[in-house]
């Protein structure tokens, strides 16, 4: 009996594995060996050989030459080396016999295709094998259809995504979580959470936040006047002036798994004090370590140090950083706020307002170099979405134009249908939401930023995009101009890119970690062609383009148009280095580069 679950806590020893059912672990692996597959083929890391082709698909196979295994797959390959591989056609055959599909094997049997050493294996292996396991998890949970989500509320199609990111095959580590934190925090389990809330010695710990947001007033928006009261009332009957303290939230795994121990000098010293749980309830985001408000909606996102490794990051928060993040943020509306061209546009940013950081003592004097053991206790407050909202519209991440659901059937193709507008209109509309002010802030300010789904939030009318708003700014902006004029404060965003990578940041993080995604899925899903499609994505860079001809020149010297740029891999990155991935101080450092892609609007130009 093929039975479901629901997102409670294991109850019971057995239940932490009741998905786990072999019809639903065959069918995940077969997702994951697809996804496999594919990527590794994009980033040239295997080389699928043709062997047939007729009625619009190629037939392919694959060894690693040196066994007698063998794949074999039909597939389509899309602009920019996109596989759309056929997943019922997947067959795996062993000294001729075939045998199950099995993402665990596929990785050691093309270890040495993937480069992966043998020290970091144990680790990749638990982040594929915890993969698996989440995403049997959304296979067996009662989650909504594609068609439902086209009517679902914001927090509904957040919590009902199934992929995670579409470009990395391990996308779902959250290594350090188990079974009951899993269904805890993870956010496909959709459980509400309490944060806990910590008293901090100012001496240890800082507090920034926005020139016209006082740390008073944050904590009276936030958590109330009578909760305040509480704790300020805890620290007194320990003897202690709260004064000397700041409060600041945590993460409830943090708390128990790193702070409470990893800190157990600070608590006992009282530069911590546990003051318990606030009474606001939250839901985890697509980024796990940020919640929703659910209590009060229009209140603010709180972003919270993790220290689980997930997708190549420990997933900590820089005391170092949040020092200076409402300042970014603030430098970042003013700009936005002063370009007539991205208010007219109605492009907008979540602001992140305040945050606090903490510093202990021990790992500070111990440790030189970056780590993740100095990242372990800070969090932020971001702006809600909610408030930005007019009559009749809708929230949604743009993560979500890539999903589909259980049965394979796709989010995007069931918007496009219910919103009462042809594709090509859907399409235009979207793309000028989404694609024109990231090109403006390029060509205009040499502003970048890392446009992928779970960072954008699309605002809708009818089901149709009006305008995009960006989150997740202080750690994710760049200013490629070495010599920029910013404040003292934030000259950390100015960082010089040799001239040929600049514009990857739209090939690479928009057109191929995006779009190519997107026009598959409406080859596949809408009999949409993908030549369509990206002659609406050169239509909205020529319109913008033709529509700012005081910048010509930055045009031609990163032209979007070239006729092909470098491919940058994800999955070289996180085989290379799957605990520390990137080195956010050098962006251009950290690519893994092999050879280039055909650029699918080049043919598009005017």
């Amino acid at each position: 009996m093929n039975q479901m679950i629901t997102a409670l806590p294991a109850a019971t020893p057995g239940h932490a594995a009741l998905h786990l059912t072999p019809e639903r672990w065959n069918k995940v692996n077969r997702l994951l060996v697809r996804k496999a597959l594919a990527e590794f083929a994009h980033e040239k890391l295997i080389e699928p050989v043709l062997t047939t082709s007729g009625n619009g698909w190629d037939h392919y196979r694959l060894d690693n030459g040196h066994t007698t295994l063998e794949y074999r797959f039909r597939a389509r390959k899309l602009a920019l080396d996109h596989w759309l591989i056929d997943t019922a056609s997947i067959e795996k055959t062993r000294d001729g016999q075939a045998v199950p599909l099995d993402a665990l094997e596929f990785i050691i049997e093309f270890k040495e295709h993937l480069g992966i050493q043998e020290s970091m294996m144990p680790v990749y292996l638990d982040e594929i094998s915890s993969t698996l396991y989440g995403s049997a998890y959304k296979h067996a949970k009662p989650g909504l259809t594609a068609e439902e989500l086209t009517r679902a509320d914001f927090q509904a199609v957040e919590t009902g995504m199934m992929e995670g990111h579409p470009g990395f095959v391990a996308n779902n580590g959250r290594m350090g979580f188990d079974a009951n934190d899993y269904r805890a925090y993870a956010p496909e389990a959709a459980s509400p959470i309490q944060l806990i809330w910590l008293a901090v010695r100012k001496t240890k710990a800082t507090f920034s936040s926005l020139s016209d947001l006082t740390y008073e007033q944050l904590l009276e928006e936030e958590l109330g006047t009578a909760t305040i009261t509480d704790f300020t009332a805890q620290l007194t009957e320990q003897g202690l002036d709260p004064d000397d303290y700041l409060f600041m939230p945590a993460h409830p795994w943090q708390w128990f798994n790193k702070l409470s121990m990893a800190f157990s000098a600070d608590v006992a010293n009282r530069n911590i004090v546990c003051l318990g749980y606030g009474e606001d309830s939250y839901l985890a985001q697509q980024s796990i370590r940020t919640f929703f408000n659910t209590s009060h909606p229009e209140k603010r996102y709180v972003k919270t140090a993790l220290s689980i490794l997930n997708m190549g990051f420990m997933r900590g928060l820089s005391p170092y950083y949040m020092l200076a993040t409402p300042a970014i943020n603030e430098w970042l509306k003013a700009l936005i706020d002063n370009d007539p061209f991205l208010t007219e546009n109605g492009f907008s940013i979540l602001r992140e307002v305040a945050a606090v950081g903490y510093r202990n003592h021990y790992y500070e004097t111990a440790l030189v170099n970056d780590t993740p053991y100095k990242k372990m206790l800070s969090a932020l407050w971001r702006e809600s979405p909610v408030p930005q909202l007019k009559s009749g519209q809708r929230l949604m991440t743009m993560a979500s134009l890539l999903h589909l659901d259980a049965q394979g059937e796709s989010l995007l193709t069931a918007l496009i249908a219910s919103s009462g507008v042809d594709t090509d209109t859907w399409l235009r509309r979207y793309l000028n939401a989404y694609l024109t002010p990231l090109l403006h802030c390029f060509y205009a300010h040499d502003l970048v930023y890392m446009p992928h789904g779970e960072n954008l939030i699309l605002v809708l009318d009818n089901n149709v995009p009006s305008r995009a708003i960006m989150k997740d700014i202080a750690e994710e902006i760049a200013v490629l101009n070495p010599d920029a004029e910013l404040p003292e404060k934030i000259k950390r965003l100015a960082v010089s890119v040799p001239e040929e990578l600049k514009i990857l940041s739209l090939f690479t993080d928009v057109f191929d970690c995006f779009f190519r995604y997107m026009s598959a899925i409406l080859v596949e899903k809408a009999d949409y062609t993908e030549d369509r499609f990206w002659s609406l994505v050169a239509e909205c860079v020529s319109t913008y383009q033709q529509s700012q001809p005081q910048y010509a020149e930055k045009f031609a010297r990163y032209d979007l148009f070239a006729p092909e740029f470098i491919r940058s891999c994800l999955n070289r990155l996180q085989l290379g280095n799957n605990q520390q991935m990137v080195n956010l101080a050098d962006p251009a450092g950290n690519l893994k580069l092999a050879g280039t892609l055909i650029n699918p609007i080049a043919p598009f130009k005017r």
